[in-house]
């Protein structure tokens, strides 16, 4: 009996030490989290409030991981995944891990839309919402990636119609109207019921996305204008816009 005691023990004690050295790594693997999460947290301040000032703090929640976008949405920016390019650089499609699909676009290092474009994008479309406008869900800012995350627009843009191959369909005439009702209703918007009064100075084909039903969304608020709410003329000292071609027409889109 004795001999089944001190055995008994022994069992016992070692089980307590191993629950213990399980209990104690477990602290430690959470405490070192939490400093890691802290520190990184206040890290992403910073950069959001060098960025973007005191607005910063409001767009916290917007804020996408990078290896979320990199690896499970995107699988590494993958050329199969890619579905345009623009002057902001490669638009890719995306699914995150709850089966949400997205549109990633990624600022290139040779892009003609630098950061000022990036955070102009980010501050304004951030605080806009109707139905005839992209959805911003997100973006990712560090040193090396500059992303912005999108709802995703099934349908190609309307130049993919106007301009693309003869072998695409052509608009049938309730589109049409539907899609300049859609413009109308997206500009109008923007410059008298937003409670910001915006001026795209972009707006193109390339910029106007139509999904399954042909409802459209405007896109692409990088070179926009915000200007005063009783304001009704400005001056500008420079012209900003896209010279684009097409089969049929030359045409300027110049917004001062």
């Amino acid at each position: 009996m004795v001999i089944y005691a001190g055995k008994h023990k022994g069992q016992s004690r070692t089980i307590i030490i191993v629950v213990v050295l399980i209990v104690v790594s477990i602290m430690l693997t959470c405490s070192g989290y939490y400093c890691w999460r802290r520190k990184h947290s206040k890290s992403y301040k910073a950069i959001l409030e060098k960025n973007f000032g005191s607005e910063g703090a409001t767009l916290e929640l917007l804020k996408f991981n990078l290896t979320t976008i990199e690896a499970a949405a995107t699988d590494k920016f993958s050329a199969e995944n890619r579905i345009g390019r623009g002057g902001f650089g490669e638009v890719y499609k995306g699914i995150l891990p709850d089966g949400k699909e997205i549109a990633v676009k990624r600022l290139s290092e040779s892009s003609r839309q630098g950061l000022t474009e990036f955070k102009n994008e980010v501050l304004l479309i951030a605080r806009l919402q109707h139905r005839n406008l992209v959805a911003l869900l997100g973006f990712c800012l560090n040193d090396q990636e500059k992303i912005l995350v999108y709802e995703y627009v099934p349908k190609k843009s309307l130049d993919f119609f106007l301009f693309g191959s003869k072998k695409e369909r052509s608009l049938n005439w309730s589109e049409r109207f539907k899609i300049i009702r859609g413009v109308a209703r997206g500009i109008l918007y923007l410059y008298e019921y937003s409670h910001l009064k915006v001026i795209h100075r972009d707006l193109k084909p390339n910029n106007i996305l139509l999904d399954d039903e042909m409802n459209l969304k405007i896109s692409d608020f990088g070179l926009a204008r915000m200007v005063g709410i009783n304001e009704t003329r400005g001056s500008t000292n420079k012209i900003v816009g896209t010279l684009f071609l097409s089969r049929t027409q030359t045409s300027l889109s110049l917004y001062p």
